[in-house]
């Protein structure tokens, strides 16, 4: 057995970041697909893990099945885990939560939701896809304005939150993004590239059952 099971599916930027930083870390994992569109989410055994009927799921199996749900603590979990991207300061810790909670209530929630209904749900045109795409492109211009001129989201190298902000941003036509017109983030996404072992979603994330 892995070390680490993560429940998950290939669509799911939020799967995504820990997938990711599962990966960055060097960790011995292994996925559990869920199908999510056909209410994998909604059953009761499914419910039984996740109470919340979310993607992901991470089960710690060295620290006897500990089983957490929502990204963002599971990005926390694994950096106390490993050591890595983690803040090493008390200030960095205020600045890396800061922005881990921005991504989560403004940058993730609004293109992932704009995303679904554009790309998923087939509503494209309709009066909520377009609320959700003015917010999304809003949070897009407060990124980038944060990103210009920095390297990095929260410290002077990578940390959870870089894995956090960066979870849906590698699916742009999804959501009908021209990094051209947000040179900060597009730059920034290119030094995620470059971090050792980085891999897209569609290397990591199952789209279907694994045998």
């Amino acid at each position: 057995m892995a070390d680490y099971s993560l429940y998950c599916f290939v669509q799911s930027g939020n799967a995504y970041k820990a997938a990711l930083m599962l990966r960055l870390t060097g960790r011995d994992w292994q996925p559990v697909w869920v199908d999510f569109f056909n209410g994998g989410t909604r059953t009761p055994q499914y419910r039984a893990i996740n109470e919340m009927g979310e993607v992901p799921v991470l089960v710690d199996h060295g620290e006897g099945d500990l089983t957490l749900s929502q990204s963002g603590v599971i990005l926390h979990h694994l950096a106390d885990r490993t050591g890595r991207f983690g803040p090493q300061t008390g200030a960095e810790q205020r600045e890396v939560l800061r922005w881990m909670l921005w991504d989560n209530h403004k940058l993730t929630s609004y293109i992932a939701t704009y995303r679904f209904l554009r790309k998923f749900a087939g509503k494209e045109g309709a009066p909520e896809t377009e609320f959700m795409k003015g917010r999304a492109l809003a949070a897009l211009k407060l990124f980038e304005g944060h990103m210009a001129g920095r390297d990095w989201v929260a410290a002077d190298r990578p940390t959870i939150a870089d894995i956090s902000c960066c979870g849906y941003l590698f699916w742009p036509a999804d959501f009908g993004a021209d990094w051209h017109d947000y040179p900060g983030i597009a730059a920034w996404l290119d030094r995620i590239r470059t971090l050792d072992d980085w891999a897209p979603p569609e290397a990591l994330l199952p789209s279907g059952p694994i045998a």
